[in-house]
């Protein structure tokens, strides 16, 4: 019998890899965005990406930003969508590295995390010894958003709390409102969970609000140097963890999370609207809708086909006035045109994008309400009201908002 000759596989070693992670809506795409910018013409870049649900926006809104050009400026995306990295099993990760690995043949990996995520635990993971050889893991970069900081529910929260503990440098944004006294107690509070992490302050917008090209700026330069160093640099975090014993990865964490899923896939019913006899199959099965929940948060998402065209005002209204919600993200075809749709309770932002093969929306909602530390109520009042808006934003009737959403479609 003839024998078949096997390749021998592409054995990788040493590639540069970077975490980027942060709380929901902390600001990590814009920091990626900035990483990206600084890669060299001649070098091959990778990112991963793991959304925090089912339906996949985050590579859309990264591509956007970036004029579409992932593959002219030579860098490979891959999205891990379905739940978090960190608490799921390995192999999810483990198949999309190695994939973009052995595709792709990066020189560098980026990887951005869901919001939800407890680094501790990826930190881990990627400690385990078969990524010991491959992926030379650089200083974990945490981006922390000063007016989330600033909200009691934030602060308070173990898993904002979370990416401050395991950061060896943490980019802190959107801090024009705080006062100087308010800065040093941010910078107190952070050397509580973390004496070691390095602080770096993105440029404020208050600073280059008047100049023509803030990009340019010696500040901004400045930063984006600074931010650019921790690239090569080797993460504490990380290498101390790698001490720990392989046995050790398999032991429950204190404070580690877990999903509920009671997932919930549904196809909804078509409007009432002339079908494209040339619809393209990846509208095959839409609409479609799911929702879940994941540690104190609910999630749902919707996919629609291209030619649905939502009433723009209609929508943004619609999805600002859902209980609790904590982050909004979509691509959408609106009467205005295609938009992109990045909602956090601190910021609104929207924008006109190139056509998508179908509209994409996803949001998360609070299951509680944020604590009022200068309220007089009693614990017992506190408790009730919390248990109020956990069954509001619980009990969200999901066959209502489809009804809603398809009515919006002209």
């Amino acid at each position: 019998m003839m024998s078949i000759p096997v390749k021998n596989p592409i054995i990788f070693q040493n590639i540069p890899c970077t975490l980027v992670t942060g709380f929901l809506g902390a600001g990590k795409t814009t920091v990626i965005n900035q990483l990206l910018a600084t890669k060299p013409n001649d070098e091959r870049w990778a990112l991963l990406i793991n959304e925090f649900g089912r339906i996949g926006i985050d590579g859309a809104l990264l591509a956007s930003s970036q004029d579409n050009d992932f593959e002219q400026k030579n860098i490979a995306i891959r999205e891990v969508s379905g739940g978090c990295i960190c608490c799921t099993s390995q192999l999810p990760l483990q198949i999309a590295i190695s994939r973009l690995l052995s595709e792709h043949h990066p020189q560098r990996l980026l990887i951005e995390p869901t919001g939800l995520a407890h680094p501790r635990e990826l930190i881990l993971q990627l400690s385990a010894t078969h990524w010991q050889t491959a992926l030379k893991m650089n200083a974990v970069i945490t981006v922390l958003s000063g007016v989330q900081w600033q909200q009691v529910q934030y602060r308070d929260h173990d898993g904002f709390q979370a990416h401050v503990r395991d950061a060896d440098v943490l980019i802190v944004n959107r801090y024009d409102q705080l006062s100087s006294s308010e800065k040093h107690t941010l910078i107190e509070w952070i050397a509580t969970l973390n004496s070691h992490a390095k602080i770096i302050w993105v440029v404020s917008e208050l600073t280059v609000a008047e100049t023509t090209d803030a990009s340019n700026t010696p500040l901004t330069k400045e930063y984006i140097a600074g931010l650019n160093y921790q690239l090569d640099k080797p993460s504490h975090i990380i290498a101390n963890q790698r001490k720990i014993s392989i046995t050790h990865l398999h032991k429950p964490m204190i404070g580690s999370h877990s999903q509920s899923h009671s997932l919930r896939e549904v196809a909804l019913a078509n409007p009432s609207i002339t079908e494209n006899d040339d619809q393209e199959n990846t509208n095959e099965g839409l609409p479609y809708r799911y929702h879940e929940e994941q540690q104190d948060f609910q999630l749902a998402g919707w996919r629609l086909p291209a030619h649905y065209q939502l009433n723009a005002d209609d929508l943004q209204n619609w999805l600002l006035n859902l209980p609790n919600w904590q982050r909004i993200k979509g691509v959408v075809h609106t009467c205005d045109g295609w938009l992109q749709i990045n909602f956090n309770p601190d910021s609104l932002t929207t924008k006109t994008i190139d056509p998508q093969i179908d509209s994409r929306l996803e949001i998360i909602l609070q299951l509680g309400s944020a604590v009022d530390t200068n309220a007089v109520d009693t614990a017992t009042e506190k408790t009730e009201s919390e248990n109020e808006a956990k069954a509001s934003a619980a009990y969200i009737n999901w066959e209502d908002c489809d009804r809603e959403l398809m009515a919006m479609v002209i």
